[in-house]
Order: C-alpha cells, then sequence, then structure tokens
C-alpha cells in the first residue's frame, strides 16, 4: 500500500496525513484539532494511489483520465474540479493523466479523452468518452 495522502488543514495549514479510504471521510487536524473536511480536489493518481483509492473508497470513485496537450481535457477540468467540491464526503475524484500513466489508461480500454469512469467497490459502473456535463457526472456518482 502507499503511504497516506497528505492534505493542508483549512485552519491552520499544518499537513495532515489521511489514508485512502478516509479521504471521505471528516477528520481533526492533528496539529489545531479542528475539523479536516473531506476531500474536495481532484487528486493527481499514479498507479499506487489510484489502486488504493479504487480498492479501499467506500464511496463512488469518479476518474478523469486526461493529457495536458488535451484542449477538451483542459475545457473539462474546471468542471471536474467542481464536481469534486460539491460531492466531497460523497464521493473521491480522481485524475490520471494518460501521458504519464498509460497503463491505467489501457487498463479501461481508454482510446480517446477526457474520458470518465466511476468505480464503486472497485467495479467499473459508468464509462463515458467526451467532455461530459457536470450536472451529468454528479447523476452518475449519486445513482452509484
Amino acid at each position: 500500500m502507499s503511504s497516506p495522502i497528505t492534505r493542508p488543514c483549512p485552519h491552520c495549514g499544518a499537513l495532515n496525513r489521511v489514508p485512502a479510504r478516509h479521504l471521505a471521510d471528516r477528520g481533526r487536524c492533528g496539529s489545531c484539532k479542528q475539523d479536516l473536511p473531506p476531500a474536495d480536489q481532484p487528486l493527481e493518481a499514479d498507479a499506487a494511489l489510484f489502486q488504493e483509492v479504487v480498492s479501499t473508497a467506500r464511496v463512488p470513485v469518479l476518474v478523469d483520465f486526461w493529457a495536458a496537450w488535451c484542449g477538451p481535457c483542459r475545457m473539462a477540468a474546471p468542471e471536474v474540479a467542481a464536481l469534486a467540491r460539491e460531492m466531497a464526503g460523497r464521493a473521491v475524484v480522481l485524475k490520471v493523466d494518460t501521458e504519464a500513466h498509460p497503463e491505467i489508461a489501457a487498463r479501461f480500454g481508454v482510446q480517446g479523452i477526457p474520458n470518465f469512469v466511476v468505480l464503486r467497490n472497485g467495479r467499473v459502473v459508468q464509462q463515458r468518452a467526451g467532455v461530459t456535463p457536470r450536472a451529468e457526472m454528479r447523476r452518475w456518482l449519486e445513482a452509484a
């Protein structure tokens, strides 16, 4: 298993280690003891983080397969970030750079990007290529 994800406290800025299985949970800052909210931003995933989140998440996981050179991916990025904020505590959002991690993209048969995959308990429940409205992605996560 990979090491926990490091997240800054919104109150004091201290870095807190959060295990992948607790990304959708509320916690407490180890430094100031204030509330540490669930992950509310897309997380850049390498193979180890991807596997750990997908295998341990207790909520649906939306994966955005993208690449820096892809115009539609850049158009979709703000919507994906907004979705992560809206669904914090109810879903986890991962971003996988297909240039850096082609093996993950190949595992899901990704041929066109952006490509969105929703996983629940490690299983694909939805997959779609192309820019997708945030409301539709939200429906996928809520249905999962």
